[in-house]
């Protein structure tokens, strides 16, 4: 845990917002999640998940920076990729690096506790069209790489693939 784990939030409004039920459900899964791994979930650390949870597209920094700033925060950049680095160090988002942008962790959406013991890989369909963005489960495609760099005696932390191409709606 780092010591930015440790601080809270001068941001006395910094959890003022309200998100949806499902965004609020998921973001008190990554609450009990962070609680469970000793790290915290400070207010203005939850509004950019929430954010990023909220969206149906990968959200760059700077957008999120923008929304923080449109919901009345004092934002500024370093304050949002503190944030980002602490979503990405617990598991609960992937950067998707072709687009410089951030979505949520598929597994985290289904089950905190399924996202604190998976490898944590994520395998990412992008549009070039339209932008949208899936994430696949394959656990065929993660046993192929474990398979293969276990020959090599490498040991897998994360991966992440990306594959670009067009989806069905723009074909």
């Amino acid at each position: 845990m780092g010591m930015d784990d440790r601080q809270d939030s001068t941001d006395p409004g910094a959890d003022s917002s309200t998100f949806g039920a499902d965004v609020e459900r998921m973001l008190g899964r990554a609450q009990d999640m962070c609680r469970r791994n000793g790290a915290r979930l400070t207010p203005q650390r939850r509004h950019v998940l929430g954010l990023i949870l909220a969206s149906d597209r990968p959200v760059g920094a700077y957008d999120l920076l923008d929304r923080l700033r449109n919901d009345t925060r004092a934002a500024a950049p370093p304050t949002v990729y503190r944030a980002l680095d602490f979503l990405l160090e617990h598991g609960l988002i992937h950067k998707i690096e072709r687009l410089s942008a951030f979505v949520a962790c598929r597994h985290m959406l289904h089950s905190a506790r399924e996202c604190e013991n998976h490898l944590h890989s994520a395998q990412f369909l992008i549009c070039t069209r339209c932008g949208q963005v899936t994430e696949l489960e394959d656990s065929q495609i993660v046993h192929a790489l474990v398979h293969a760099t276990q020959a090599r005696q490498f040991s897998i932390r994360t991966s992440t693939i990306e594959a670009e191409g067009i989806c069905a709606a723009c074909a």
